[in-house]
C-alpha cells in the first residue's frame, strides 16, 4: 500500500504550533480517560555509553492509530550541526494494521514537546504571566519560545545559554521570526529573577536552577533533563512548586527532579499532585492562588508522538505533501 513518508521541512508545515497545542490538549484527556495504551520507553544504551536508542510504543482509541516512534539519543551532537535527537515516528491504522506514515522524529519532537508545555502553561501560569526566561538556546528552546508566545501575551523574553554565541544567534533570529526582543542575559540567576515563566530546556546534568531564584507566582516548564540521575531544577525549587506532570508511571520511573529530592527525603511520592490529563479534566487542582509557584515536568511520552503524527499525516494527505512509497505485505 501508499505510506507517506513526511520528511523534516513538511513536518514543520504540516503542524503549525498553534494548532498542535490543540492537538496535545486532546490527547491528554484521551490518556487521562483511559483510552490509550503505552508502555513505559524501552532504553537500549551503546556500549561506550555515548548514546541511547529509545523505542516509545503507543496505541489510541480517539484516532484509531497504533505506532512507535524510534529515535536515537546523541548527546555528543550538542553545539554540531546535527540535533541530539535523530530518528522516525511510523504510524499504522489498527483495522489491519497496514503502515500509514514515517514522518521525521526531530521534528515530531521538537514541536508536540513544546505544544505540550504550551497546555501546561494555559493551565498553570497566571493569566497575567508575560515575563519569560528560557534556559538553553537549542532546538526545544525555539518551540518553547513560539508556544510560550501562543499562550501567553509575552512583554519580555530573557535567554541565558552556556554557549554565548549561540544565544546571541538565536536571540537575533528567533526574535525577528516571532517579532519579540529576546535579551541574553550573562547567568541562569540574571534571566530567571522576576520571570513569571520559566522554560529549562538544556542538557544539563546537574541543577541550573535554584529554588530561591522563583519569583512567587512563577510558572516553570522543566524540558531538557529525561533521566534518573539528571536535572535541571534542584531541591528547593521542586519543593516549592506544586507538581504535575504529563504521566505519573514515567515520573516515577525516569524524572531525576522528582526521584532525586525523594531519595533525598525532600518529598514524597505524593508531590506529585496529578497528570497534566487529569488536570485537564478537572480532576485535580491545579494553581489555588497567585502565589503559588506550578512546575510542569515533561518528559515526552509515545501518545504525544502519535497524536501528532497523525494529525500531521491528516493534514499531509490533504495538501499533497510528503512522499509516497509503497510499504506493507500483501498475499
Amino acid at each position: 500500500m501508499s505510506v507517506i513518508v513526511i520528511p523534516a521541512a513538511d513536518v514543520d508545515r504540516v503542524m503549525p504550533m498553534r494548532e498542535t497545542i490543540e492537538a496535545m490538549d486532546r490527547v491528554l484527556r484521551v490518556l487521562a480517560r483511559g483510552e490509550a495504551q503505552l508502555p513505559l520507553r524501552s532504553l537500549l544504551r551503546l556500549p561506550d555509553q555515548s548514546g541511547i536508542l529509545g523505542l516509545m510504543p503507543a496505541t489510541l482509541a480517539d484516532p484509531p492509530v497504533m505506532g512507535l516512534k524510534v529515535v536515537s539519543v546523541m548527546p555528543g551532537n550538542h553545539g554540531t550541526e546535527l540535533d541530539a535527537h535523530q530518528g522516525a515516528v511510523m504510524i499504522f491504522e489498527t483495522r489491519r494494521g497496514q503502515p500509514l506514515a514515517i514522518l521525521d522524529a526531530t521534528s515530531v519532537t521538537r514541536i508536540r514537546t513544546g505544544a505540550v508545555s504550551g497546555v501546561a502553561t494555559r493551565a498553570l501560569a497566571r493569566e497575567d504571566a508575560g515575563d519569560l526566561a528560557i534556559l538553553g538556546s537549542g532546538t526545544q528552546a525555539i518551540s518553547h519560545l513560539e508556544a510560550m508566545a501562543c499562550v501567553r501575551n509575552l512583554r519580555r523574553v530573557r535567554l541565558w545559554s552556556r554557549d554565548g554565541g549561540n544565544a546571541r544567534r538565536f536571540a537575533a533570529r528567533e526574535g525577528a521570526r516571532l517579532k519579540l526582543e529576546v535579551e541574553v542575559m550573562p547567568s541562569a540567576e540574571a534571566a530567571v529573577r522576576g520571570a513569571d515563566l520559566i522554560c529549562t530546556t538544556t542538557s544539563a546534568r546537574e541543577p541550573i536552577l535554584c529554588g530561591e531564584w522563583l519569583a512567587e507566582g512563577a510558572h516553570v516548564n522543566a524540558v531538557g533533563a529525561c533521566t534518573p540521575t539528571t536535572r535541571e531544577l534542584d531541591t528547593a525549587a521542586i519543593m516549592r512548586a506544586r507538581l504535575f506532570v504529563d504521566r505519573r508511571e514515567s515520573a516515577l520511573s525516569e524524572a531525576g527532579e522528582f526521584l532525586i529530592p525523594r531519595a533525598e527525603g525532600a518529598i514524597t511520592d505524593a508531590h506529585i499532585l496529578g497528570e497534566l490529563g487529569d488536570l485537564l479534566l478537572g480532576r485535580c487542582a491545579g494553581r489555588r492562588s497567585p502565589s503559588d509557584v506550578t512546575l510542569f515536568k515533561s518528559l515526552g511520552i509515545a501518545v504525544e508522538d502519535l497524536a501528532a503524527a497523525h494529525w500531521a499525516y491528516q493534514r499531509a494527505r490533504a495538501e499533497g505533501v510528503g512522499i509516497e512509497v509503497e510499504l506493507g505485505g500483501r498475499r
